[in-house]
């Protein structure tokens, strides 16, 4: 499970897009459900999965979120139940959440999470990136920078951190992590394990 976390406009949902389109990496994303209104960018089911506050209310009583929290007044979550499907597959699962939710999620599901947290080059290029979206009115972004100030504080709770001044070259330190974390041993052993002992029993002639 890959957690990619950072502060409204610091370049996570264009990151996750470029993860998501890289062949190579063959990962799937966790679609999430959240109360919040939908933006005009954005696709039901793609993008998010967009409930009432009940519907919502009805999942978290009921246990059938892996994780939730409440960010910028609205809620969000991740459902259980498709989740463990695609676990079950033996694909890796790319997470769009904040530092609440991966808090949540590495509780439960211990060393099979990778967490990265992307960090803005400062916050006066922060808001001139929320204001060039242009999908929030002011009192909103102001709302979100406000907020932003305590998801970053949360940075060193993270396995990996990356400054995305330069999109490209985030996206490259990206693709670097996934592939080491891919290679570490445990993650290889039930993979391996037939191979190496067919190495081991064959002979050397």
């Amino acid at each position: 499970m890959l957690i990619l976390s950072s502060p409204s406009g610091a370049g996570k949902t264009t990151l996750t897009r470029m993860l998501l389109q890289s062949k190579a990496l063959d990962l799937t994303l966790s679609i999430s459900v959240t109360t919040r209104a939908r933006r005009s960018s954005e696709v039901e089911g793609i993008h998010y999965h967009f409930i009432s506050r009940k519907q919502f209310e009805s999942l978290r009583d009921t246990d059938a979120l892996l994780e939730w929290a409440e960010v910028h007044g609205n809620f969000y979550g991740t459902p259980s139940e498709p989740l463990e499907a695609i676990l079950g597959q033996g694909r890796d699962v790319l997470f769009d959440i904040d530092y609440q939710g991966a808090r949540q999620v590495k509780q439960k599901a211990g060393t099979d999470v990778v967490s990265i947290f992307i960090l803005p080059p400062t916050m006066r290029e922060l808001r001139a990136r929320l204001e060039r979206r242009a999908e929030d009115p002011p009192e909103i972004i102001a709302k979100r920078l406000e907020n932003a100030r305590t998801e970053i504080s949360h940075w060193a709770q993270y396995d990996y951190v990356l400054i995305n001044d330069d999109l490209q070259r985030t996206f490259e330190d990206l693709l670097a992590i996934v592939t080491t974390e891919r290679l570490r041993t445990p993650r290889l052993k039930e993979g391996l394990g037939a191979f190496v002992e067919g190495l081991l029993n064959e002979p050397g002639e």
